[in-house]
């Protein structure tokens, strides 16, 4: 898999910014997608004493949740630490890792944010509209935005709201558990987002293509 949309990754923080303003208009927040057969997780990892950073991206099979293919990149970390723009520093090793896979995916979900962004444009938005595929951001805590706790029971959610725009949604994914933050990525909507995320976390609380990808690149940090 190769992305459709190349840019250039060293660049300043403002010109960063200001690709993100002009590539937030490019996303889609409907469903555009056929049947989905393989749906992939991303994660990255930092090494504590370097600036080497590790991606890893895992496929599972839709209905069984199978892990059906998995890649790993180790890369340096080019971009500053920068509140917002963490897209810049992670989005250059999991591209090349795309570039490995053999099973190309339907739908990715990505460990962060992709319309809950302060620009509307968190790293999920940013890969989808890439490769121009549907992708959820699905982060474990939130960005930005104000919410109403969701009822207790698996499968409620509120709406996650910044300035009067609804920009994702807090699932409840096991009965007493916290809620995760889920937001549309591209060619998805939130139900359809909500929906995929609660069938991909039939366990536990965070879906199985983000445990499985978390559960990799921690291995290969550990065996580095």
């Amino acid at each position: 898999m190769e992305p459709i949309i190349q840019h250039q990754w060293n660049i300043s923080e403002i010109e960063a910014i200001h690709l993100q303003q002009m590539l937030a208009k490019k996303v889609i927040k409907e469903d555009q997608f056929a049947k989905i057969n393989y749906v992939a997780g991303v994660d990255v990892a930092y090494c504590k004493h370097s600036d080497n950073i590790v991606a890893a991206i895992v496929i599972l099979e839709a209905d069984s949740l199978q892990v059906v293919e998995s890649v790993t990149v180790r890369d340096t970390v080019d971009f500053p630490y920068v509140p917002g723009l963490f897209s810049f520093r992670e989005l250059p090793p999991i591209i090349k890792a795309f570039s490995q896979l053999k099973t190309p995916p339907q739908l990715i979900v990505c460990d962060g944010q992709g319309i809950a962004h302060p620009r509307r444009f968190g790293l999920a938005s940013h890969l989808g509209v890439l490769f121009d595929i549907p992708t959820i951001g699905c982060g474990k805590t939130r960005l930005v935005g104000e919410f109403q706790e969701p009822d207790l029971k698996r499968g409620s959610y509120s709406l996650l709201m910044d300035d009067g725009e609804v920009i994702g949604g807090v699932l409840r994914t096991q009965d007493n558990i916290k809620p995760i933050f889920v937001s549309i990525g591209h060619r998805i909507s939130l139900t359809s987002a909500c929906a995929w995320i609660l069938k991909l976390s039939p366990k536990f609380r965070l879906p199985e293509t983000t445990r499985q990808a978390d559960q990799l690149v921690n291995k290969v940090l550990c065996n580095k």
